[in-house]
């Protein structure tokens, strides 16, 4: 590859070939441009200090690498991963390519946003990372790619290959905006897209091209103040509090979701909140109505206090309408096409909140 000099990093100079005609690059080094992770090595969510001051479920899941993506160029005809894992996450609700893999999306830019490529497909039998190379489809060859991180899984490490002799870049930039910021539960995660960016906070990410952080923490989203102090430090542009189905019961819910939202507040006074109740009210409607009303209770209080900068989005209805019972996997985690749902709505007061930023 031409136009590298003596000054290049030694880990992102070229390489000799592998037998396929493969070139294999650091993809935590320029050119490629991390994305949604707090650091590389290892890849993290969080400090660890922070996971650590807050539960056992989330001190593990903070190596887990949902919302992480990496963008670049290239007009390689192929590209491949070749990933190392301390472990693989299989589960019985939910898509190997969602939980372990990662996902391809061509950028097109121009305000057209992202077209979805290829997922990597590994073997079900994998149990500490893979290699796999895909051809690019001739209709996805924009030169410019987002490549998405496995939702439940952790990474020790990524290498991405393309052709020997192929160009590489950096990709495409996001708006010029701090990163949205979503907080919650097993769902804000990612349980249980099939693909990493099926994720609703993902499909959101495309279709407005604004960069995110997902703070989802399976079974372990539970708003204590070592978490929320760090969320309210963070450099954002929204917020978006998904919290409501890990607090144990409404007492806990009530005793901390309003405290989530002044933390934040108290540092960020004129930062956009959105705040959404679960989605999966129907499982009980008595317990999801009493949940519901906690998180309702902080958004009239925020508007009584003169709060002009924060919206409510019913989890009720997040899902209602044509094929709503399809919207599961399982009775509570969205299929994709719940997860399209959640996008449609909760990316529209996203959108309205967007125009006010630029």
């Amino acid at each position: 590859m031409a136009g590298f000099s003596k000054d290049i990093d030694p880990k992102m100079m070229p390489q000799e070939p592998d037998s396929d005609g493969m070139v294999w690059y650091d993809a935590s080094e320029p050119p490629f441009r991390l994305y949604g992770l707090y650091s590389s090595n290892p890849y993290l969510r969080l400090p660890e200090s922070v996971a650590e001051a807050t539960n056992t479920g989330v001190k593990r899941l903070n190596f887990h690498t949902a919302g992480g993506r990496v963008r670049f160029s290239t007009d390689s005809a192929r590209i491949g991963v070749r990933v190392k894992m301390p472990y693989v996450t299989k589960f019985c609700h939910m898509a190997l390519t969602g939980t372990s893999s990662f996902d391809v999306y061509a950028d097109v830019g121009d305000g057209i946003g992202s077209k979805f490529a290829f997922v990597f497909k590994p073997s079900p039998s994998i149990t500490d990372g893979f290699t796999l190379t895909q051809a690019i489809p001739q209709s996805c060859r924009s030169g410019y790619y987002t490549l998405n991180f496995p939702l439940y899984n952790a990474v020790d490490r990524l290498e991405i290959g393309i052709d020997a002799g192929s160009t590489l870049g950096p990709g495409l930039e996001y708006l010029p905006i701090s990163p949205a910021v979503f907080y919650g539960s097993s769902i804000t995660q990612g349980a249980c897209a099939t693909r990493p960016g099926l994720a609703y906070q993902s499909i959101i990410s495309r279709r407005l091209n604004i960069d995110h952080i997902n703070l989802g923490f399976s079974g372990s989203g539970r708003a204590e103040p070592a978490i929320c102090e760090y969320m309210a430090g963070l450099d954002m542009s929204m917020f978006i509090s998904d919290y409501d189905h890990n607090a144990p019961d409404t007492a806990y819910l009530r005793d901390t979701h309003y405290r989530l939202y002044s933390t934040v507040r108290e540092k960020k006074p004129d930062l956009p909140i959105i705040l959404v109740s679960k989605p999966d009210f129907y499982l009980n409607e008595k317990t999801g109505a009493d949940r519901r009303e906690v998180i309702e209770d902080t958004f009239r209080a925020a508007r009584a206090a003169g709060d002009k900068n924060i919206w409510y989005i019913d989890g009720d209805g997040l899902c209602r309408g044509a094929d709503e019972d399809s919207c599961t996997a399982d009775g509570s985690h969205p299929t994709d096409l719940g997860f399209m749902k959640m996008a449609d709505s909760i990316g529209r007061i996203m959108r309205r909140v967007l125009r006010g930023l630029l």
